[in-house]
């Protein structure tokens, strides 16, 4: 079960997050949400390659999901609105 988590948690979070962008970008725009997602996916990977157990991996994967749902969203607005 440790392993499905490990593996799924970036789905999920690349699921909900880029649900959350939209909001984001309305609010303060794409750039501010290009660096949100940019950050994130940043402290996910440095996370990611510092983790000393599972757990710390999957936040890492959490943090990698939530910026690629946030340049998911954004790569979405710049192709529908051209």
């Amino acid at each position: 079960q440790l392993l499905t988590s490990f593996t799924s948690s970036i789905y999920i979070a690349g699921l909900i997050s880029s649900i959350l962008a939209s909001p984001v970008t309305g609010a303060f725009g794409r750039k501010p949400s290009i660096l949100i997602g940019g950050a994130t996916f940043l402290a996910g990977s440095a996370l990611g390659g510092a983790a000393v157990n599972v757990y710390m991996l999957i936040l890492g994967r959490v943090l990698l999901g939530v910026g690629v749902g946030f340049a998911n969203q954004e790569c979405t607005i710049v192709i529908f609105s051209v």
